[in-house]
């Protein structure tokens, strides 16, 4: 599926569709991945932040660089989804990540294992090895026009 998003508010709507489905049709035994892949300033905290706030999140949604990674509890009250199968957002930005083997240390097996996680990863590339088979990559690139994105899902 290819989508050209004409702003942030337009990345951030898309995103939110996708979380809604995600989570409408939850399946399997591991937790729901995916794979943000772009350049620098290509959309990929945009379209997380819509992700997440579209399942009841009200807290900002930075860029968790510096950190590594931050978790969102979701409430199924918010989001008045009865049996809802997800109780957590991982958001995992890998760019100060130098070797794959560092992501295990912060227990990235057991998330990515947890049938109840959505885990969105920015700079998935640095850990390949680590991804699971079914992983949802959403490939995010600058377009000719400045403000324009190309969000291609896999």
């Amino acid at each position: 599926m290819v989508m050209v998003s004409k702003s942030k508010i337009q990345t951030q709507k898309f995103a939110a569709k996708l979380a809604k489905k995600i989570v409408s049709q939850a399946t399997g035994k591991n937790a729901k991945v995916l794979a943000l892949v772009g350049d620098l300033g290509s959309g990929k905290t945009a379209f997380t932040g819509g992700f997440i706030k579209s399942l009841g999140i009200k807290t900002h949604v930075p860029s968790p660089t510096f950190v590594i990674f931050r978790r969102y509890p979701i409430s199924d009250l918010k989001l008045k989804i009865k049996d809802l199968k997800f109780k957590n957002i991982f958001h995992f930005d890998l760019y100060r990540i130098q070797k794959p083997k560092e992501i295990i240390d912060l227990d990235f097996k057991k998330i990515i294992k947890n049938p109840e996680n959505i885990v969105l990863i920015e700079w998935p590339e640095k850990i390949l090895k680590y991804l699971p088979k079914d992983t949802i990559k959403v490939f995010l690139s600058h377009s000719k026009k400045e403000k324009e994105r190309i969000i291609n899902i896999k």
